[in-house]
């Protein structure tokens, strides 16, 4: 939970501090849109080197940043994975004793071989270090032990075929991943939750035409951003507490683990509902009615530089938007 960095604002001086919110989002929303456009390893990788020369332009902590896509490396695994068992299409990449692909064997000796190899990581996990290296690792083991071992008799077998555009998609669509969530983590990172939630009225103003309440759409997702790290850093504080007490949440029986998270999700819903009891008071005390004009302390202003960013941001797309329309995906 430490490591959740999305929603978080970290002070600092640098000049994507300093630029408008609006600026932004516009150009948050205009490279998603080119992320999803790009196709290539070639300009992947080229886009991934723009993004680490932005963090270290803008002085934010590239650790902290890797750190925060922990969470997401579970995400990142299936997709890799979902893609190598179910995508069929291009060469075949690996041969195996000659032939195109590796014969899976299915019997009850193998599926409980499997079921033990499960276990075992499961309860020594908590004993490894690098844990994700350890689950890629049970995974390969509990393959191989299907393709090396026919125990008992097998009344099943599959053909595991590694293709090419499974890797090249499977590693594609993670990278795809990586860049969005990281342009999404400069965002919050750099701007204040007040500044983000001025930035958001903004740039969903147009939509009052069409009776969208955007100041209400724009408010909720402004508290949204604001009160995930502040609800995860009382999660954590409930857990050392716990903790503290002789709780542990790694240990245990599976109808204790329940109960172990269940005494953590009461107090949790008990602290959230208080937060949202004290925000509607200090809102209420500060006369604030969605919807209705109101003067502000800080006003936006738009600069330069901000018009500056916007054109580079458009000529990217438009750039990305040449390259696969020319047919170039290197």
């Amino acid at each position: 939970m430490k490591n959740i960095v999305i929603g978080r604002f970290i002070p600092g001086n640098s000049f994507l501090y300093k630029m408008d919110p609006r600026t932004k989002i516009i150009a948050l929303i205009i490279l998603m849109i080119s992320a999803f456009v790009l196709r290539g390893f070639m300009n992947m990788f080229i886009a991934l080197g723009l993004i680490l020369l932005l963090l270290l332009l803008g002085r934010i902590n590239i650790i902290r940043v890797i750190r925060g896509l922990k969470p997401l490396m579970f995400l990142l695994l299936f997709t890799f994975t979902f893609q190598i068992l179910f995508n069929e299409t291009g060469p075949v990449l690996i041969v195996f004793e000659q032939e195109a692909s590796w014969t899976l064997h299915y019997s009850w000796l193998n599926i409980l071989a499997v079921v033990g190899v499960v276990f075992f990581w499961f309860f020594t996990r908590r004993f490894v270090r690098f844990r994700l290296l350890y689950l890629v690792a049970t995974l390969v083991g509990s393959i191989a032990l299907l393709i090396n071992l026919q125990l008992g008799y097998v009344f099943n077998t599959g053909d595991l075929t590694i293709h090419q555009n499974a890797v090249e998609t499977g590693f594609f669509i993670m990278m795809r991943l990586i860049i969005i969530v990281t342009l999404s983590t400069i965002l919050t990172l750099t701007t204040k939750p007040t500044d983000l939630n001025l930035g958001l009225e903004s740039v969903l103003k147009p939509l009052k035409y069409i009776r969208i309440n955007t100041e209400e759409m724009a408010m909720i997702i402004a508290i949204a951003l604001r009160y995930i790290p502040t609800l995860l850093d009382e999660a954590n504080k409930i857990m050392l507490a716990q903790a503290s007490r002789g709780v542990d949440f790694s240990e245990g029986k599976m109808k204790d683990k329940v109960m172990q998270i269940v005494s953590l999700l009461v107090p949790m819903f008990i602290i959230s509902f208080k937060r949202s009891d004290e925000l509607a008071n200090a809102m209420e005390a500060r006369c604030f009615v969605p919807g209705n004009p109101r003067t502000r302390l800080h006003q936006l202003a738009w600069t330069y530089a901000d018009t500056i960013t916007i054109i580079i941001s458009l000529m990217a797309l438009a750039s990305v938007i040449t390259l696969r329309v020319v047919g170039i995906n290197v």
